[in-house]
């Protein structure tokens, strides 16, 4: 039997998401879940709480160069879709070669936790390239910045980030033209 997900108003549960997220996330509706840390990851946090993959979306921090001009850039795809990392988001940052930005550094530049990373509240440099089904997912479960929570937003909401780039990122999957049902979130 699969754990049940306890959504709160992250406004009363700051304790629960990473200082930037909570900065942030002023201009955002957010519920906020408490996890078990060691199931940040979201094949794992999905199995254990029931939750379908295509309601969850990951966030990838990528970078690359260009002369000596290093670019960092956070993805957002939906946990069933693959990001065209080489295609589309090297082209669009204009960089030679992109590559994820390593696990210290990563943490170090957004000052959350590995596993626990977000769009949210990145440093206002960064683009957020968000792919377009994230958007028009309905609501979506993110990393809150730390590994010990989830957030629930509105994929919509993520077109008002500060650098949000809505852009086509995913690669194209072999069941992409097989519709999946969602169940309502609110039975989580």
């Amino acid at each position: 039997m699969a754990r049940r997900l306890q959504w709160q108003r992250l406004k009363d549960r700051p304790d629960l998401a990473a200082g930037p997220v909570r900065t942030a996330l002023d201009d955002l509706d957010a519920l906020v879940a408490p996890i078990d840390p060691g199931l940040a990851d979201t094949a794992a946090f999905c199995a254990e709480y029931g939750v379908p993959l295509e309601a969850s979306a990951n966030c990838l921090i990528v970078e690359g160069r260009r002369s000596a001009v290093t670019r960092v850039a956070a993805v957002v795809v939906l946990a069933t879709a693959r990001a065209d990392v080489r295609g589309v988001v090297r082209r669009h940052l204009d960089v030679r070669k992109l590559s994820f930005t390593a696990h210290d550094d990563a943490v170090s530049r957004t000052a959350m936790e590995y596993g626990g990373i977000t769009p949210i509240g990145l440093p206002a440099d960064w683009p957020v390239l968000v792919d377009e089904a994230v958007t028009t997912a309905g609501s979506v479960i993110l990393g809150s910045g730390i590994r010990g929570s989830k957030l629930l937003v509105e994929g919509s909401a993520l077109r008002r980030l500060h650098a949000a780039q809505i852009l086509q990122l995913a690669l194209p999957t072999v069941d992409a033209d097989i519709e999946v049902a969602r169940p309502a979130l609110s039975g989580f």
